[in-house]
């Protein structure tokens, strides 16, 4: 798998489903936009601005064209997954930007969203494009229990508001799968393996749980993550719950070891071997670092 490279998803029963590698934060098989072929073509999410030229070349190698798309599924607010959606609908004059209530307004004015994407994600803003505004009547809001209608496929909403209060999953019953958004974690397809994603300023571990618990009562065949790429569910949603629990105990022990929160993140990242054999250092220390912070917070919170 390399950048750029567009993939049809083949995992369960998956039809009409394609997915690109965005090579977010330059890294390889990190960040997925999907395409889905329906009679009311749609994305779901749009990775950052950055990469969104990568996102309409996937349209066309699939065979359709920008002005094709009539749905653009956003499952939370955050710039990793809805950064370029300013970008994508100047280019896809028919689309609508569906995404949760609480995020709405984060897209038509996204100034507070981006101060706290500086603030949230360190020197990673540096692969970040400052996001455009989505006019607002390009905008419809959803809320858990909505559907949205591509004609032979749908997405249903379900709210998963542990890693952000706007966070939605997509349930798509054709497919037997769930785009996951990231309350599934985060998951590297070349080692079978999963992390957890734990971001300030709103990761609520119980809600997390809980939201790993709504995926699980779905009973899905699919799990198509954002972070990265469609999988038979199998075991991953109770592995998931068990990683998340775990991280959160270290990070809980870690500052119970240590006098200041800086040397909690140090020690931390100090072990990021796993993750830095899939993302490389660079990315790895600071998706770490800011997992530790985003833990931390809730713990303030307790």
């Amino acid at each position: 798998m390399a950048i750029g490279d567009v993939y049809e998803a083949t995992a369960g029963d998956c039809t009409d489903l394609s997915y690109v590698d965005t090579g977010m934060y330059d890294v390889a098989e990190y960040g997925a936009v999907y395409v889905i072929d329906a009679e009311r073509p749609a994305l779901v999410d749009t990775g950052i601005g950055t990469n969104h030229e990568r996102v309409l070349a996937a349209i066309e190698k699939v065979g359709l064209a920008p002005e094709d798309i009539e749905v653009i599924a956003v499952t939370h607010v955050h710039l990793d997954h809805a950064g370029g959606a300013g970008f994508l609908v100047d280019e896809c004059p028919n689309a609508t930007v569906s995404v949760h209530g609480i995020g709405a307004p984060h897209l038509a004015d996204p100034e507070r969203l981006w101060a706290g994407t500086k603030q949230a994600v360190g020197d990673q803003i540096s692969f970040y494009t400052e996001p455009k505004p989505v006019p607002e009547s390009r905008i419809s809001e959803i809320e858990a229990g909505d559907t949205i209608d591509l004609g032979d496929h749908a997405l249903e909403v379900y709210h998963a508001p542990g890693h952000a209060p706007h966070q939605v999953a997509f349930y798509d019953p054709a497919n037997d799968a769930v785009f996951t958004a990231d309350a599934a974690g985060i998951y590297a397809p070349s080692r079978d393996e999963l992390f957890p994603t734990s971001p300030p300023p709103n990761f609520d571990p119980r809600q997390c749980q809980s939201d790993v618990d709504t995926l699980k009562e779905i009973q899905p065949d699919v799990l198509c993550y954002a972070h990265f790429g469609p999988v038979e569910t199998g075991d991953k949603l109770a592995r998931y719950a068990d990683v998340l629990a775990e991280w959160v105990a270290d990070v809980r022990e870690a500052r119970a070891e240590f006098e200041d929160d800086a040397a909690v993140v140090e020690h931390l990242v100090e072990r990021a071997d796993a993750e830095r054999a899939v993302w490389g250092r660079e990315k790895a220390d600071a998706e770490v670092a800011m997992n530790v912070r985003g833990v931390l917070a809730a713990l303030d919170r307790e």
